[in-house]
């Protein structure tokens, strides 16, 4: 369940800031979201972006995660949080950029798109 609450707003402009709350925990808004496309913030160990960058949340991208490391490992290891073994939030994106970037490797059809992935050109897959 996803709680949201705006604390203020600027009356010059539509800035706000607030927080909202996953069954990961708690970010004030606004936030500095380091990427983890992969299912890891690169360069960075848990560690240091935990206690020193002070993440509140990260980003992971389905497409790439799906195509590295793959569902039936991050479903091996207990979910995506427990792969990362990242116990914050943790904020997955569509994977519709790769809609129109990787537009060359997908075909649209009616139940979602399927690509051939940019890394093993024989595999295809389907995003709904």
């Amino acid at each position: 369940m996803l709680k949201l609450n705006i604390d203020s707003k600027d009356t010059n402009s539509k800035a706000r800031a607030g927080w909202f709350e996953t069954d990961h925990g708690k970010v004030e808004t606004p936030i500095f979201m380091p990427v983890g496309t992969q299912g890891t913030v690169k360069a960075v160990n848990q560690t240091y972006l935990a206690d020193e960058i002070k993440a509140q949340i990260v980003l992971s991208n389905t497409y790439h995660l799906y195509l590295r490391p793959g569902t039936e490992i991050l479903e091996a290891a207990g979910g995506l949080h427990k792969f990362m073994n990242w116990q914050k939030p943790i904020l997955t994106d569509s994977g519709g950029y790769q809609v129109f970037s990787l537009s060359e490797l997908r075909k649209l059809k009616s139940d979602g798109v399927e690509f051939r992935s940019h890394l093993r050109w024989f595999k295809t897959f389907f995003y709904t």
